[in-house]
């Protein structure tokens, strides 16, 4: 019997991608109205290298981009382009439709809910607090709470200590096939994989995942836990 609920966060309870992809551009126009002389298609490109080099997460993308692009750091271009970032993140940040009806209704049916989260711990809570969730969990396990990300066993383990609770009374709810379902069923969790938040589906429709159920929508959790 399934007694608590692990979500990942971006892409599972908000569309993280898009939103990088709508605050990059942001950034790159005020950049570019700033004086920096480079086209709109070239900045986005040399800012995505460094992003997968580095990992989306990382801070210090616009000086490394500056030093590419410009071969330094005018601070002038720099703080413009962080301040459209900052500004198009607050204005789109948001969940998808449908999770806040449905965690009410989890919480209203006595499941404990947990994240687990590869993010930094701060911008974890940072984005939780930004979209009125963080008052709906028990417990948020994120990379700088362990040190490891999933498919890790570590920070499952850590959610499982936290709850109190065996592998068989919990359910992982992502996007990631490897990171999220994988991982969990390591353990002997139950397994949902967030279809909609998956972005390599929606580009090539080929899906290859094992997990206990598929979601379109995060309001199907419901009847999946009836």
């Amino acid at each position: 019997m399934v007694k608590a609920i692990l979500f990942d966060l971006d892409n599972t309870l908000m569309d993280f991608l898009r939103m990088k992809h709508d605050c990059i551009s942001a950034a790159v126009f005020a950049m570019i109205g700033a004086g920096l002389p480079v086209s709109a298609d070239k900045a986005k490109k040399v800012l995505y290298k460094i992003y997968d080099k580095h990992g989306m997460e990382y801070k210090h993308v616009f000086e490394d981009f500056l030093k590419v692009i410009n071969k330094k750091i005018d601070y002038r271009i720099l703080a413009a382009g962080i301040i459209a970032y900052r500004k198009a993140q607050i204005s789109l940040i948001e969940p998808y439709p449908n999770v806040i009806p449905t965690l009410i209704k989890l919480r209203e049916r006595g499941y404990k809910l947990a994240i687990v989260s590869d993010a930094p711990r701060l911008k974890a809570w940072i984005r939780l607090v930004e979209l009125k969730l963080d008052h709906f969990f028990d417990l948020v396990v994120a990379f700088g709470d362990v040190k490891e990300r999933k498919p890790s066993r570590i920070p499952f383990e850590k959610a499982l200590k936290e709850l109190k609770l065996k592998p068989e009374e919990v359910m992982m709810v992502g996007d990631q096939p490897a990171k999220d379902v994988g991982g969990a069923r390591k353990l002997g969790m139950q397994t949902c994989f967030a279809l909609y938040g998956y972005e390599q589906y929606n580009k090539t429709k080929k899906l290859n995942v094992k997990a206990d159920h598929i979601i379109n929508d995060i309001s199907e959790l419901t009847k999946i836990l009836k």
